[in-house]
């Protein structure tokens, strides 16, 4: 068995804290011409378009924009501009895509769609010469540096800091502007959060629900889309809310749920869900930020609630890390994955 702290998963996953905060300084100008233009034309609505963890920090965005800015924002589906080749009505929307690499020919082509009709097209990468960078009208670089491990981490926690330097500046919140000043701070202490707990508990799982609700549903999605590639863990991510019209059916005595809760007004609605599971006899485990007693996954409270998905992904990918060596696997060098997928 492997150090788990010797993987480049690891060691990348710690690098996360100084990659937002050389970003945030980086981009300040970029994000700040943007917000100029935006205020003086401002976009109907918000498309995102992305996939796999990239699209997981969408998730994130749609929940940060309308919370914040309340811009309707939808998720593009990348398969109707590239495969059924639609041209759908965006004029006067900002399309925000979101790419490690930025060479996926399908978001490349519905970059060029958007663009065509009218979109503002704003993209996030990390490679900033890549062809996406060169066809948006503002590339918002996320600055993680090279990430050599197959699971994303830095790279996904840096996309969803852009997007949250970007609302904050945005919609001026002063709290969310204050916020964001201590978050590389704050991700620093969750990193050495102990979550030992959830990788003895899960280390023999089969299946697992992985909850969130709101701001935190892309906390979720995340964490299951780890445990899948780097565990090979069957895992789900639900809303709290949703998982009461039907996949509440399976849970019960030794079927695993990890629950993320927000602090804020979804976080009570999530920790009930968290407790009646607990009631049946599932193994629970719950991350909220302040909680404590049986069952709960440390967590710093952040200024501001927004924060909080950050700080609960990167204190989760220091324990999916470990729980991947726990079960024999090398989470670097996941079977029959690829470090860049180019989806046509």
């Amino acid at each position: 068995m492997i150090d788990p702290t010797t993987t480049k998963m690891y060691a990348e996953a710690a690098e996360a804290a100084d990659a937002v905060e050389r970003q945030f300084t980086a981009n300040a100008g970029v994000i700040d011409a943007l917000v100029a233009r935006l205020k003086q034309a401002p976009p109907r609505f918000i498309v995102t378009c992305a996939r796999g963890s990239s699209d997981h920090a969408a998730t994130y965005g749609k929940y940060l924009f309308e919370t914040t800015l309340g811009l309707v924002t939808a998720s593009a589906s990348p398969s109707v501009g590239s495969v059924y080749a639609v041209q759908p009505q965006l004029d006067g929307a900002l399309f925000v895509v979101i790419s490690q690499s930025g060479k996926s020919p399908d978001l490349l082509r519905n970059a060029e769609i958007a663009k065509a009709a009218g979109a503002i097209v704003v993209a996030l990468v990390n490679v900033a010469d890549s062809p996406l960078a060169r066809l948006a009208d503002t590339v918002i670089p996320l600055r993680a540096g090279p990430e050599n491990s197959v699971a994303a981490t830095k790279s996904y926690l840096c996309s969803l800091a852009a997007l949250l330097q970007l609302a904050a500046r945005w919609s001026g919140d002063a709290a969310l502007l204050a916020a964001i000043e201590e978050l590389p701070e704050a991700m620093r202490a969750a990193w050495r959060q102990d979550w030992s707990s959830l990788v003895s508990g899960l280390r023999l799982a089969q299946n697992l629900f992985v909850l969130g609700r709101g701001l935190g549903l892309a906390a979720a999605q995340e964490a299951a889309l780890k445990f899948k590639e780097t565990c090979g863990l069957h895992a789900e991510a639900f809303s709290s809310a949703e998982v009461k019209h039907g996949p509440m059916a399976l849970v019960g005595a030794d079927f695993p749920v990890l629950a993320f809760a927000q602090d804020d007004d979804t976080g009570a609605s999530t920790a009930a869900i968290a407790s009646e599971f607990r009631a049946r006899g599932a193994p629970v485990w719950l991350a909220l930020p302040g909680a404590q007693g049986a069952g709960v996954l440390p967590l710093p409270a952040p200024r501001h609630p927004a924060c909080t998905p950050l700080l609960t992904v990167q204190a989760f990918y220091g324990a999916v890390n470990a729980l991947a060596v726990a079960r024999g696997h090398n989470p670097d060098v996941p079977p029959h994955l690829n470090k860049v997928t180019e989806t046509v």
